[in-house]
This record gives C-alpha cells, sequence and structure tokens, in this order.
C-alpha cells in the first residue's frame, strides 16, 4: 500500500456501501433480496428500476429526518416494486407485501454488515477522531443511532444538509475541516472509486478502497494499490505499519 500511516491523525469513513455493506455496491444487495424475496425479473430490468428509484428519492422528499434505515428501505422498495408494476411486470396488489419482504431482508444485511464494522469502528475510534462523510437523505442521525454507531463520530457531513454531494471533494474538504487537520493528514475510507477515493484524493486526503462488488464493469476492473477486501483487512494494515 501507498498509505503513510505515520501521517495519519484523523480518519472520514463514508457510510452507504462502506459500513452497511462492506464494499458491495447497494444494487447488488438489493438484487440478492428480491432474488431471495422470489421477485421475477432480470437484472436489466431491475437496474432499471433501481436507477428510477434513486431518481424519485433524489425528486421528491420521500424520506423524512426521523425515518430509520428499514424505514428508508420499505419506501425504496415500495418505489421500485411499483415501477416494477407499472412496466407491467408485477402484480399491483403485491407490491405492499413484498416491498416490507424485501425490506427487511435487506435491513438484516445491513446489520450484520454494521456489526461486523463495529469492532473495526471501535479500534479506530480509539486511536484517531473520526467524521462521518455521506451522500444521504437527511436521515443518516436516525440511522447511526438505530444501528449503535452514531457515538463513534464527532460530526457528520451529510449532502442532504450540507448542499455538497460527491463526487464533489468540497464535501471531504468540510470532512477534513471539521477533524481540525490538514487534508493528508486525514484517512477517508469509501466503496465507490468515483464518488470516494477520486474525490477525497483531489481534496488532497489520503484513501483506503473497501471494493466489493461494484455498479459499473470499468470500477470492478479499476486498479487501486490501497484496495481492501474488508474493514478488517484495513485494520490489520494500520496496526501492523
Amino acid at each position: 500500500m501507498d498509505i503513510d500511516v505515520s501521517k495519519i491523525k484523523g480518519i472520514i469513513f463514508d457510510y452507504g456501501g462502506t459500513i452497511d455493506s462492506g464494499g458491495d455496491h447497494w444494487s447488488e444487495v438489493i438484487w440478492d433480496a428480491w432474488q431471495k424475496a422470489g421477485v421475477a425479473a432480470d437484472k436489466a430490468l431491475f437496474r432499471e428500476v433501481y436507477v428510477y428509484a434513486e431518481r424519485e428519492l433524489a425528486r421528491t422528499l420521500h424520506i423524512l429526518p426521523h425515518h430509520n434505515f428499514h424505514d428508508l428501505l420499505v419506501i425504496k422498495m415500495r418505489i421500485e416494486l411499483q415501477r416494477l408494476s407499472e412496466l407491467g411486470h408485477f402484480p399491483p396488489a403485491q407490491v405492499e407485501g413484498m416491498a416490507a419482504k424485501v425490506a427487511l431482508l435487506c435491513y438484516e444485511a445491513a446489520k450484520s454488515s454494521v456489526d461486523k464494522a463495529k469492532p473495526v469502528l471501535d479500534a479506530l475510534s480509539k486511536k484517531y477522531p473520526m467524521v462521518l462523510v455521506s451522500n444521504f437523505y437527511g436521515n443518516i442521525s436516525t440511522v447511526l443511532k438505530d444501528f449503535g454507531i452514531d457515538g463513534y463520530f464527532e460530526k457528520i457531513i451529510e449532502s442532504a444538509v450540507v448542499g455538497v454531494r460527491k463526487p464533489d471533494p468540497k464535501i471531504f474538504l468540510l470532512g477534513v475541516e471539521a477533524l481540525g487537520l490538514k487534508p493528508e493528514e486525514v484517512l477517508v475510507f469509501g466503496d465507490s472509486m468515483s464518488k470516494d477515493i477520486v474525490p477525497a484524493r483531489k481534496a488532497g486526503c489520503q484513501a483506503i478502497w473497501l471494493k466489493g462488488r461494484c455498479w459499473t464493469p470499468e470500477e470492478e476492473q479499476t486498479l487501486y494499490p490501497d484496495t481492501v477486501r474488508s474493514l478488517d483487512e484495513a485494520i490489520s494494515f494500520m496496526e501492523s505499519a
């Protein structure tokens, strides 16, 4: 790795895809749940309705600050399955029931990933001040509290609140400012090369890529020296450096 651990004085964590899915793009987590729940659709159709739902959530205020992650998932799955129904590929009468079933599967997957991340967050927070920087819907504080990890972060920089979204490097500079450090003294953990690693590096930070299943083939094939497949792998490197 090219990370200079000796310079690190603070850490920025991404949330979605990093802490709650172990590096996998959330589309893959939801696709797994669709298959387990028995939603009959191919991957291309799934990706179409996934994108539709993401755009709808960005366009209309569906997610409110009091919604926890399970609430968020029910809303998101309802939008996806309603769209699938509108396209003629799912019975309208089954949307609500299936949305609840898929949301629960996704929530359980997220909780499992968060539980695996907790020892890493605990160990790192004892050595470094930590800030969360996330593209989210305005309810990240509720989500973190629900999962019991809100106490690890000194400040939360959330796109819906600060008005800056990744991949704009400015959102990472807000995290650096919150830590009161120089960019080169901050290590960023993220799951997206385009939305986390590239802008974090442009901001002057060091960055570790937690790489799981990616959204695009191009990102899947991207090589980066500071890549890990689990947060445990990352902390092992930092402790041995």
